[in-house]
C-alpha cells in the first residue's frame, strides 16, 4: 500500500488495513511505499513495482488496494503490470459505503457517487448494465463502439438517480419542515470515523444503534430523544464518520445525508483521544464541516469531546484534563464506562440556554397549546393576562424563536 500524506505513514496504513477488513477482505501483506516523485504512468517507481510485483506474485494476491488516489492510466498500467485488480482509496471508500449503506436514499447516493467515479476509468466490463436496465442490447445500433454504449448507459443511469434523488430531497424538505414544528433543539455527533460516536449516542440515549470497532460503522444518520438536566429534551443525531481525503464527489453525494450536522442547533465533534493521530483526525473533519457550508471559523461552535479516556496513561490524562480547564467547550469523557457523560449534558444544557434571549409575546388565550410549549421551552419570567390574550415575557434560545415563528406562520 502506497501512502502520500502530511500524516504519520504508520497510522495512514493501519487505517488503510482498517479499511480493507471493513469489507471483510483477507489482508495478507500491508507496506509502505516510499515515494519521492510520482510517476505518471504508475505512481511508484520501477524499483517499487517490481519488488512489490514479487510479493503479489509469491502470495498469489488477487487484490491490491493503493492507499492514494489513482488516475485511471496510473490504476490499468499497474493491474497489466501485476496481473491483479487494483484500487485506490477512493474505490476502497465507496465499496464500504455501498456495503453499508441502508436507507434508500443512502443507496441512492452511493451508487451515484460509484458512477460518476467509474465513469471517468471506464472499461469493458459495463454490458450488465444493458441487462440490467431490461433492453435487449438493440439501442447502440450497428456503428455504436462497446465503450460508448458503456458511456451512454452510465450517464443515462446517473440521469436517472439525479431524478429519484430529487424526490427524496423533496421528502426530506417536508420532514425537515415537520421537524422544526417540533419543539426541541438538534444536537450533531460528528468526528472521524471510529472516534466512538454510536457508543457514545447509545449511552446518551440508551438505545442500541450499530457501534463496533470498525470503520464506518454507522453511514445513515440516527435520530433519538435526548433528556437534558434540566428536564428539557433535545434531538440527538449521529452521522456518518468522516476520514482524510473522503473524494469531493462522495462529500456531494453525501450532502443531503449530512444536512443533519448544517442544520443542527448544537454540533458535538467526538474525538478519540487514545489515537496518536488525533489532532491530524480533527483537522480532517474541520476541513470536511467547512466543505458541507457551516460557517467560519468552525471550532467556534463546536463542542468537543475527548472520547476513550479509560484507554490513555495516567501522564496522558493528566494533560488532557490541564487542556480541557483551559477550555469550557471541552469534554474528557468515556462512552464506554460513562465517565464524564453528565459533564457533557450539563454543558449541552447550558450551551441551550446561554443562547436564549428575552422577548415579550401576545399569545391568545385561545392557543393552548403554544402557551405549554412556550412553558415547557422557555422560562416565563412575566405574564398579564386580558380578555383575548396573555402578555408574556419568556426566555427563549435563538433556535426556539425561530421554531415558535413557524408555528404562528402556521396558526
Amino acid at each position: 500500500m502506497a501512502t502520500i500524506s502530511r500524516r504519520s505513514v504508520e497510522a495512514r496504513l493501519e487505517e488503510a488495513v482498517g479499511l480493507a477488513r471493513a469489507i471483510r477482505l483477507d489482508v495478507v501483506r500491508a507496506e509502505i511505499a516510499h515515494i519521492t516523485r510520482p510517476r505518471p504512468s504508475s505512481l511508484l517507481g520501477s524499483g517499487t513495482l517490481e519488488s512489490l510485483g514479487g510479493l503479489i506474485g509469491e502470495n498469489e494476491i488477487g487484490l491490491v488496494v493503493i492507499d492514494a488516489a489513482l488516475s485511471p492510466v496510473q490504476q490499468r498500467n499497474l493491474e497489466r503490470r501485476w496481473q491483479a485488480k487494483v484500487i485506490d482509496r477512493t474505490g476502497l471508500i465507496l465499496e464500504i459505503f455501498g456495503e453499508r449503506a441502508q436507507s434508500h436514499e443512502g443507496r441512492l447516493q452511493v451508487e451515484l457517487a460509484a458512477l460518476s467515479y467509474q465513469r471517468s476509468r471506464l472499461v469493458r466490463s459495463w454490458t450488465h448494465l444493458e441487462r440490467q436496465r431490461g433492453g435487449f442490447g438493440f439501442l447502440g445500433g450497428p456503428g455504436e463502439s462497446q465503450l460508448e454504449i458503456d458511456r451512454r448507459l452510465i450517464g443515462e443511469r446517473i440521469a436517472r438517480l439525479k431524478h429519484e434523488l430529487e424526490g427524496t430531497k423533496r421528502t426530506r424538505t417536508l420532514h425537515r419542515e415537520a421537524r422544526r414544528r417540533v419543539p426541541y433543539p438538534v444536537v450533531a455527533l460528528v468526528g472521524y470515523t471510529n472516534a466512538g460516536k454510536s457508543t457514545l449516542f447509545n449511552r446518551l440515549t440508551r438505545s442500541s444503534v450499530v457501534a463496533g470497532d470498525m470503520l464506518f460503522a454507522t453511514l445513515d444518520p440516527t435520530m433519538r430523544r435526548l433528556q437534558l438536566p434540566s428536564g428539557h429534551e433535545a434531538i440527538l443525531s449521529d452521522t456518518v464518520g468522516f476520514v482524510s481525503d473522503l473524494p469531493t464527489h462522495l462529500v456531494a453525494a453525501f450532502q443531503a445525508t449530512l444536512e443533519e450536522v448544517t442544520e443542527a442547533d448544537i454540533v458535538v465533534h467526538v474525538r478519540d483521544a487514545h489515537h496518536p493521530d488525533s489532532e491530524a483526525q480533527r483537522n480532517d473533519v474541520v476541513k470536511v464541516l467547512l466543505d458541507l457550508g457551516l460557517d467560519e471559523p468552525v471550532e467556534d461552535g463546536l463542542i468537543e469531546v475527548m472520547n476513550k479516556v479509560d484507554l490513555l496513561d495516567p501522564t496522558t490524562r493528566a494533560s488532557l484534563e490541564n487542556q480541557r480547564l483551559r477550555n469550557s467547550q471541552s469534554v474528557v469523557l468515556s462512552a464506554v464506562t460513562g465517565e464524564g457523560c453528565d459533564a457533557l449534558l450539563g454543558l449541552i444544557n447550558r450551551r441551550l440556554e446561554t443562547q436564549a434571549r428575552m422577548v415579550r409575546l401576545d399569545i391568545p388565550l385561545t392557543d393552548g397549546k403554544t402557551l405549554a410549549w412556550l412553558y415547557r421551552r422557555g422560562e416565563v419570567v412575566g405574564r398579564r393576562d386580558d380578555d383575548e390574550a396573555a402578555h408574556l415575557s419568556v426566555r427563549l434560545s435563538e433556535p426556539d424563536i425561530a421554531r415558535l415563528r413557524h408555528r404562528q406562520r402556521l396558526h
